[in-house]
């Protein structure tokens, strides 16, 4: 199989769709996309993009748009159903889809990247979805994983239960000293990595994981980031500090009272942990070489959160309305 392929995009207008979507468009090969969309979605597309209205409560409604698709790019919102991802993954299959990126943005997959870390309940919740395609009945359909960490842009303004930093407020929370490194990728890098993907040879991508990051950085460098964007410094802000261990129960605590802000807090405190896999680029590398993404700026990229947050992005507002405003 070789380019250009028939693509399918379920979730297009969302954070991480729209920056698929566009850097698919910007690619040199000119693929065939077809967005799968909900019928009462009022969401518009550019005219070169075929939209395709489907129900997702039916499995033949998604089997039936998905015939002859290529490859098929799964993002769903944090809260959408349980059922709904396995039920797109099997009608896929039922059509034939030979790739699939399931709902998967996050850290390693593969044991020798793990370092021995032990997955915890969240963690291996969002392992479920690449378990989805390799539990689909015969062995015509592959995953294709994007390890990218936690979105850059995201986990920096929306709340601070995900980096820790509350910008408008000025206020931080660095887990244990703050300079636990991990890698993290801005929405631009990932939809960039998946059109180059599809430059690639797919045979040599299937069930792996693609690994990319903008920036191997801790809490503290996240910090300085924003020292030099805002000119601020230390003295400006609210600085705590909490024990990343400590920080995670607590969120386990307060899911358990089913406060939906604990599955934010323990998720991260998580990846911050001394021994976690947060860093799986150190001793290994990334993919960023071969697919021939380009250097970011961390700056550039705090600024962009900035700006986000000054037009009003945060975990409210998301909540609201299920967008958060784009800024390139």
């Amino acid at each position: 199989m070789s380019p250009p392929y028939k693509i399918a995009i379920v979730g297009g207008s969302g954070t991480m769709g729209s920056h698929m979507l566009s850097s698919l468009l910007a690619s040199p090969t000119k693929h065939s996309i077809t967005i799968l969309s909900r019928a009462s979605s009022t969401a518009t597309f550019p005219d070169s993009v075929k939209v395709a209205k489907v129900d997702y409560d039916s499995a033949e409604s998604i089997t039936s748009t998905l015939q002859g698709i290529d490859f098929l790019f799964i993002t769903l919102a944090v809260t959408a159903p349980p059922e709904l991802h396995p039920r797109i993954v099997n009608a896929a299959a039922a059509a034939g889809v030979k790739y699939i990126m399931p709902n998967y943005f996050g850290y390693a997959i593969d044991e020798a990247r793990l370092r021995g870390d032990v997955r915890d309940p969240i963690h291996t919740r969002f392992l479920s979805h690449i378990e989805d395609v390799k539990n689909v009945e015969g062995d015509n359909t592959h995953f294709v994983a994007l390890a990218c960490g936690f979105w850059y842009e995201w986990s920096l303004g929306i709340t601070p239960n995900s980096y820790g930093f509350d910008i408008a407020a000025r206020k931080v929370t660095l887990y244990d000293d703050g300079t636990k490194k991990i890698n993290t990728s801005t929405f631009a890098l990932c939809g960039e990595a998946v059109a180059a993907v599809l430059e690639q040879e797919l045979e040599d991508w299937k069930d792996k994981a693609v690994y990319v990051s903008s920036f191997l950085v801790s809490q503290r460098d996240m910090l300085d980031s924003l020292h030099r964007v805002l000119g601020t410094s230390d003295a400006d802000w609210e600085i705590s500090y909490q024990g990343a261990k400590e920080r995670y129960d607590e969120g386990l605590a307060e899911m358990q009272k089913g406060e939906r802000s604990g599955f934010a807090k323990a998720m991260y405190a998580r990846v911050f942990f001394p021994e976690s896999n947060g860093d799986f680029e150190t001793g290994y590398g990334t993919d960023n070489e071969k697919l021939g993404l380009k250097k970011e700026d961390l700056d550039e990229a705090t600024r962009r959160t900035v700006k986000m947050v000054e037009k009003g992005f945060s975990y409210e507002t998301f909540m609201q309305t299920g967008k958060i405003t784009r800024v390139d």
